[in-house]
């Protein structure tokens, strides 16, 4: 049974703060990898460890989106870039 995506507001003004296209690219990912096996790791989708933003990381090339999730249904927390080890989200860096 495929999930329940709710992007929170604050991750809709992340996902905003890209160019259309990379918009696509991010809400593509989050259609592909999340709706089917949220809580399984994978190379793309991972559990984090003592996170601020979020329990679960989805990687869709340098985007990331930060997530949980409760029984039938996916809160997007946040969603950003990483270059090298630095994550940024709405163009301001953002401690791991």
């Amino acid at each position: 049974m495929p999930y329940v995506i709710i992007i929170q507001p604050d991750a809709e003004e992340d996902i905003t703060y890209y160019r259309v296209r990379e918009q696509r690219i991010i809400i593509d990912g989050i259609k592909t990898y999340l709706q089917i096996q949220p809580d399984v790791e994978s190379n793309r989708k991972k559990p984090l460890r003592s996170n601020k933003i979020a329990p679960w990381e989805l990687r869709i090339d340098i985007y990331r989106v930060f997530y949980r999730f409760d029984e039938a249904i996916i809160f997007i927390m946040a969603v950003g870039h990483k270059i090298h080890n630095i994550l940024y989200i709405r163009g301001k860096e953002v401690p791991l």
